[in-house]
C-alpha cells in the first residue's frame, strides 16, 4: 500500500483540492483508493459523498476524531490533514505515510508558516534519514508572474524546490461541486491541466517505486 499525506499548517493552501485530485488520479489508474479526512470541516468526506456512482469508486474514512481501520485491499491511501496540526500529530501522520505532499501558494503571507512547517518536517527522523520523501507543490500558480518567481526564490532560500506547479483554474471548483477530479472530466479545458499533475504523479512513482501496488 502506498500512503500519501497532504499537509501544511497554513490554511487555505489547497490541501483538499490536491488530496481529492490525487485520489481521483489513483482511482482512474485502477487502484483501490481510500481518502482519509482528518479535518473537522470534512471537505474530503463531502467530496466523496457527492461523487457519482458511475465514476471509479473512491472510499473514505473519517479520521477527524481517531484513526480507524482501512477498508480491505486498500492500495492507495491519501490523507487530507488539517491546518491546525500539533507536532505530535505531524509525527504520527508522517510515520504512517510514504510521502508528504506540501501545497504552497505563491503568496508572501504563506511563506513564514510554510518555512516553519518544512523546518519541522526536516527535523523528523523519517524525513531526516531519507525514509520519507517531501514533495513541495506550487498551487494555484500563474506562470511568468512575479508571485511565481517569488515562490521559486523563497523555496531556493530555504534549500527547497517545487517538484510540480499546478496552474490556477476554475475547473477545480467545477469538478469538486460534483465529487469529481480533473481525471474524471472530459472537458478540454480541464484536460489541459492534467500535464501539471503528470509531473507530480511521476515524481511520486519514481520516489516510491519499491512500494507494493
Amino acid at each position: 500500500m502506498l500512503t500519501v499525506l497532504v499537509a501544511n499548517t497554513k490554511g487555505g493552501c489547497g490541501k483538499t483540492t490536491i488530496a481529492t485530485n490525487l485520489a481521483g488520479a489513483f482511482a482512474v489508474a485502477g487502484f483501490e483508493t481510500v481518502l482519509a479526512d482528518c479535518d473537522r470541516q470534512k471537505s474530503s468526506l463531502g467530496w466523496v459523498e457527492r461523487r457519482p456512482g458511475s465514476m471509479t469508486d473512491i472510499k473514505s474514512v473519517d479520521w477527524t476524531q481517531e484513526i480507524t481501520p482501512l477498508p480491505a485491499k486498500t492500495q492507495r491511501l491519501i490523507i487530507d490533514a488539517p491546518a491546525a496540526l500539533k507536532r505530535k500529530q505531524v509525527e504520527e501522520l508522517v510515520h504512517m505515510a510514504d510521502m508528504v505532499v506540501v501545497p504552497v501558494l505563491p503568496s508572501v503571507f504563506d511563506e513564514n508558516t510554510t518555512r516553519k512547517f518544512l523546518g519541522l518536517l526536516d527535523k523528523l527522523k523519517p524525513v531526516r534519514k531519507g525514509k520519507r520523501a517531501v514533495a513541495v507543490v506550487g498551487n494555484r500558480m500563474r506562470p511568468r508572474t512575479r508571485s511565481a518567481e517569488r515562490l521559486d526564490d523563497f523555496l531556493a532560500g530555504i534549500d527547497q524546490r517545487a517538484v510540480a506547479a499546478l496552474r490556477d483554474s476554475q475547473s477545480y471548483g467545477a469538478a469538486a461541486m460534483y465529487g469529481l477530479s480533473l481525471f474524471d472530466m472530459e472537458d478540454r479545458r480541464a484536460l489541459n491541466f492534467l500535464q501539471d499533475w503528470r509531473v507530480l504523479l511521476s515524481f511520486i512513482d519514481e520516489t516510491t517505486a519499491n512500494k507494493d501496488s
